[in-house]
Parts: structure tokens; C-alpha cells; sequence
């Protein structure tokens, strides 16, 4: 069953929703990532994204029925949600679907009283692919807070991005 968000926004036909059950956040993270295992190429780590994302605050855009993006929250703090991972398919980037996902995912956010989100991805500079991703963060208003070194390992430093909602 699909609980509709009181955002729902269309966007090249493309509809924002929240998934209330854990089995269809699964099948919608499922369906994302194993379109983007550039991204996500260890399986045992996306395995865990999507076990995890049916735990988890989800926001699904569908298009024609099926899932062509999600983005999963997590709280961090008592004040602080996390994007835990999030994923639009190839053919729909540069739409404007990941903007409308993080919106209502920072919208939700904001209802259920969080000040603050952050994320997490590869810091700028070592990959083009992640640079691209850093940069969509950073368009969204998120600000770099702080870069770990060797928190994922030394070929993939992790920098963290915050903002104050």
C-alpha cells in the first residue's frame, strides 16, 4: 500500500510517494540499485541498503508504476536524519527526480522536527563520477563539514556534507 506524500510532486511524469510497507521499500530499493551497480557494485553492501531501507523513512519516484529513484533517511542524533543512501536510474538524471526526492525527504524531515541533515559520500576530487554527486549536494544547499580519511578506506575518503533545515 502507497501512502501518498503530501508533496506529491509530477515532474516528467514522475510521481513522489512513501512506501508505509517494508516489503515494497525493498522491492523499490532493489529495483534502483541493481540499475546503478556502477555505484553500488559490492553486493553484499547493497544488500544492506536495501534490508535496511525497509526500516527506514523511504521516498520512492515512480514513473509508469515502476521505481526510477528512492532516497532513505536515517537518524543520526536526536535533532540530525541522515541520508542513508539514494538512487535515481541513468535515464532519468539530470530531470530534476533527485531534487524532488531530497525535497520531500527534507520536508518530511523538517514535520517530524529535525534541525539538521547531513550526508555522506566520496570526497571531491578523486572520482569524476562522485564529483558530479558532489556537486548535486552541494546545489541542494548542503555544506562540507568534514572529510574522513580512511572511514570506507584510503581509495574512497569520506566527506561529510551537513545542513540546517
Amino acid at each position: 500500500m502507497w501512502e501518498s506524500f503530501k508533496m506529491d510532486m509530477n515532474k516528467s511524469d514522475v510521481r513522489i510517494r512513501m512506501p508505509d510497507d517494508a516489503g515494497e521499500k525493498r522491492r523499490v530499493a532493489r529495483a534502483v540499485l541493481e540499475a546503478l551497480t556502477d555505484w553500488f557494485e559490492i553486493e553484499e553492501t547493497r544488500e544492506n541498503y536495501i534490508e535496511q531501507s525497509g526500516y527506514q523513512p523511504c521516498f520512492a519516484a515512480m514513473q509508469a508504476g515502476e521505481p526510477v529513484g528512492f532516497l532513505c533517511l536515517k537518524e543520526t542524533g536526536d535533532a540530525t536524519v541522515e541520508i542513508a543512501v539514494m538512487g535515481v536510474v541513468k535515464r532519468c538524471h539530470r530531470q530534476g527526480v533527485g531534487r524532488a526526492l531530497f525535497t520531500a525527504a527534507r520536508d518530511w524531515a523538517r514535520d517530524a522536527g529535525y534541525t539538521f541533515m547531513q550526508v555522506k559520500t566520496v570526497k571531491m576530487g578523486v572520482y569524476e563520477d562522485y564529483d558530479r554527486t558532489n556537486r548535486f549536494y552541494q546545489s541542494l544547499g548542503f555544506r562540507e563539514f568534514e572529510v574522513f580519511p580512511t572511514l570506507w578506506d584510503e581509495a574512497n575518503p569520506c566527506q561529510v556534507y551537513v545542513m540546517a533545515m
